[in-house]
């Protein structure tokens, strides 16, 4: 259990890294364009956890995946169309990946909340994965927010092994780290 819980706190340190990675963020990028961005967020995480307790591992697990593959940029959350190649159809996510629906309606209260869109689905899905941690009694730690949204995805490089492993690797992590968040992934969707 202990090595678990070590792997897990060292994923949350990866994933927050490597969203540190780009240029301008900030934890208060939105306190003056719409305050009640991050509240709304949590809210909706909330409750969505309290229903369903499974889901919050699913939107820590949906952002991991999103940030493993061109980074933190919401394209695992577009869909298939004649120029993006959808990575929700991927050999990693496909009938796995689940939560798409939560950060929709998150997306949606966050609108409208705000007056328009103003916050991006990468920030939303960052915050989601953290505010669902913090949901289930786990850790919480500061989200850097100012991601732009990707206009593209690639199934190729989500299904890519070697893709995968060069991810792991720019990260400091090795082949038995591979094996072991492969595990916990399999043990989250059960």
């Amino acid at each position: 259990m202990a090595s678990s819980s070590f792997l897990f706190l060292h994923v949350l340190v990866m994933l927050s890294l490597a969203s540190m990675a780009f240029a301008d963020l900030s934890d208060d990028f939105y306190d003056d364009v719409c305050p009640e961005a991050l509240p709304t967020i949590k809210r909706v995480v909330e409750d969505v956890v309290r229903q369903e307790r499974q889901m919050g591992a699913s939107l820590l697990r949906l952002h991991f995946h999103d940030c493993f593959v061109n980074g933190c940029d919401a394209s695992i959350l577009l869909d298939q169309t004649d120029t993006i190649d959808s990575e929700k159809t991927a050999r990693a996510n496909n009938n796995s990946a689940r939560g798409f629906e939560v950060i929709d309606k998150i997306k949606l209260e966050v609108d409208k909340i705000c007056g328009r869109p103003v916050v991006s689905c990468a920030d939303i899905l960052a915050v989601a994965a953290r505010d669902s941690v913090v949901a289930l009694h786990g850790p919480t730690w500061e989200v850097q927010l100012g991601r732009r949204d990707s206009t593209t995805a690639s199934r190729t490089t989500a299904n890519s092994i070697d893709g995968l492993i060069n991810n792991f690797k720019k990260q400091g992590l090795d082949d038995a780290n591979i094996d072991s968040t492969s595990s916990l992934s399999l043990v989250a969707t059960r």
